[in-house]
């Protein structure tokens, strides 16, 4: 496997479900990256609302090397899905992505690539609010996705904890070396597929690298209900898998949080806005609380929680 940006072939893969015309301007970015893309693999779930995008637009002469796969609704799964991306791309590298986010600059490929050194299996880009975005979704982007590189390892899991493991696809490139030697994504789970293969790749000795100079813009003005309901996933998800997560506590980052909150608010004169701040956090670890002790719940209130049914119908 070559070094740097020296990769033979580049593979994006982005699962879709109900896209807009926001596609069209993610796939005409991945084009101008300065490391070209091999294929772009398109995981649709829903092949009427992707047929209904597509009508009469031209999609496959203006896209050639873009090859779409449909499933329904009740076989997506945020692990196998993407396995099954996987299987159908032939690099070196594959780039995770989602339909709503878009590269800053032609560079993003190039940067993340080049993280890929010998002991590094994932490199993650950075999140960058968009310009609607509320000032509680900045503070979140911000802490989560600092402005200094780092490339995480087992030896910082004492100082980091759990953001030792996190990882987010909603950009990140993978070695496909690495990839298979691990067995790839989990086949089953209702959310966190990135940050489960991240925790067995530092369990097996190699580092995370999260790149801040490569940078897409991404980001949600969620209400609070649907905060719940996104925390009570990721709640079910540490329960269901506590060979990764039982060993780590995920509230100490909870109340790193709300300082950096704090900070930042005050910083630009907007403390008014820390209760509004906190009454979120709140509906934030309601729903973990409830996730990570689902098994107490009965079936038909977690169906109102969760934002993934089919997850619970299988």
């Amino acid at each position: 496997m070559k070094k740097g940006c020296g990769y033979l072939k580049i593979d994006v893969i982005i699962p879709t479900y109900k896209p807009d015309k926001a596609l069209f301007r993610l796939l005409d970015s991945l084009e101008r990256q300065t490391v070209p893309v091999h294929s772009i693999i398109l995981m649709n779930t829903g092949k009427k609302y992707f047929e209904q995008l597509v009508s009469g637009s031209g999609f496959e002469h203006k896209y050639p090397n873009v090859r779409v796969y449909h499933i329904s609704k009740r076989e997506f799964d945020h692990g196998r899905t993407r396995h099954q991306g996987v299987q159908y791309a032939h690099g070196d590298v594959f780039l995770m992505m989602t339909q709503d986010a878009r590269p800053v600059n032609q560079y993003l490929v190039e940067r993340l690539t080049k993280a890929l050194k010998k002991n590094v299996a994932v490199a993650y880009a950075r999140q960058l609010p968009a310009g609607n975005t509320s000032e509680y979704e900045k503070i979140s982007r911000a802490f989560n996705y600092p402005e200094k590189s780092q490339v995480k390892t087992a030896a910082d899991l004492e100082r980091l904890g759990i953001k030792t493991f996190f990882c987010s696809n909603v950009c990140a490139a993978y070695r496909r070396d690495i990839y298979e030697e691990s067995g790839g994504f989990i086949r089953h789970t209702i959310f966190n597929e990135d940050m489960i293969y991240a925790a067995g790749a530092i369990e097996r000795g190699y580092g995370i690298a999260y790149v801040a100079e490569a940078e897409v813009v991404h980001s949600h003005n969620y209400s609070n209900w649907m905060q719940l309901r996104r925390n009570f996933d990721l709640g079910v998800s540490q329960a269901d898998h506590p060979e990764v997560f039982g060993g780590v506590a995920s509230e100490a980052e909870g109340k790193k949080l709300v300082k950096a909150a704090w900070k930042y608010l005050k910083k630009r004169k907007c403390l008014y806005q820390f209760p509004g701040f906190c009454l979120q956090c709140g509906f934030k670890y309601a729903g973990y609380f409830l996730g990570k002790h689902y098994k107490c719940i009965p079936k038909s209130l977690i169906m109102r929680i969760t934002t993934n049914k089919e997850y619970w119908r299988l």
